[in-house]
């Protein structure tokens, strides 16, 4: 009979993490979670783990008790929380320029979600390409090849009809797709959303991003995930903040790609398994109230 070495890897092979058996703190004195055998893990690093080990009440004023895959609950600040939309552009999704339907289906649940997020303060980060005339003169060969087709096309390019050059700032195949777009800037009239440009895959390279200038002068640690594509972009910028230490949490149903079978499975397998939680959008307005 085999037996699994016992420092293998934790995720291999594992459907769900089994619940702790006690109290657990993650991390240092400044920067730390709790984890109580109840299944509720503490993000807010609000409260160091007592020595009686007893779970802390929610302050629903300030926090918010959200349920993820594997019998959890992440509890959160509300005000060191923001979700992170992720390319749902009219380049990746409107119907004249794309077949995506996975895409498409995420327009409905988003829009529902995000009126209960901004209720409780959470910021609405629109992170997308937008590309200036200086960044394409920087940008890597592999990725000025990914977006040719036959030796055609690419990044500032003019595309058919009025979508503009492809992927560059204020260029209508970068603006939000459909009532996407509308949502944004009724947002951003309240104060409640932000549109960031990004000029790769992901959102959090290189030093100093939009991104991560405004995570950190606003104090975020947080992020809640979703967008297009689920193993490019999405994963790119999800992967970078795991690096960089934030808590990262991916909305499955309003995440899709059009990569074949297994790369969106991969994905939500990595994120909930290792690099953070998964959860949906049913979930989040559940706990929004």
């Amino acid at each position: 009979m085999s037996q699994v070495p016992i420092h293998d890897t934790p995720i291999l092979g594992m459907a769900t993490r089994p619940k702790v058996s006690k109290a657990i703190e993650y991390g240092n004195p400044g920067n730390f979670w709790v984890e109580y055998p109840s299944g509720l893990i503490d993000l807010t690093r609000s409260q160091h783990l007592m020595a009686d080990a007893a779970e802390p009440s929610l302050v629903s004023s300030a926090q918010l008790d959200i349920s993820v895959n594997g019998g959890r609950t992440i509890r959160v600040d509300k005000s060191k929380t923001a979700a992170v939309i992720i390319d749902m552009q009219n380049f990746f999704l409107h119907p004249e320029l794309r077949d995506h339907q996975t895409g498409l289906k995420c327009v409905d649940p988003l829009l529902k979600v995000i009126a209960p997020l901004r209720k409780q303060g959470v910021k609405i980060l629109w992170v997308n390409w937008g590309l200036t005339d200086h960044e394409l003169q920087t940008i890597p060969p592999a990725l000025v090849r990914g977006f040719m087709k036959g030796g055609h096309g690419g990044m500032g390019s003019e595309m058919p009809g009025n979508f503009g050059r492809l992927l560059m700032r204020d260029a209508r195949n970068s603006e939000l797709y459909g009532p996407l777009q509308e949502e944004y800037l009724k947002g951003q009239k309240e104060g409640t959303d932000v549109w960031i440009h990004k000029n790769r895959m992901s959102g959090l390279w290189g030093h100093q991003t939009a991104l991560d200038l405004y995570l950190k002068e606003n104090g975020i640690t947080t992020l809640l995930f979703g967008g297009v594509n689920a193993d490019q972009c999405v994963s790119g910028t999800l992967v970078d903040a795991y690096f960089q230490g934030y808590d990262c949490v991916l909305v499955e149903d309003i995440t899709a790609t059009t990569s074949p079978a297994g790369g969106f499975e991969n994905v939500i397998y990595n994120a909930g398994g290792s690099q953070g939680f998964v959860t949906n959008t049913s979930n989040i307005i559940s706990a929004s109230g």
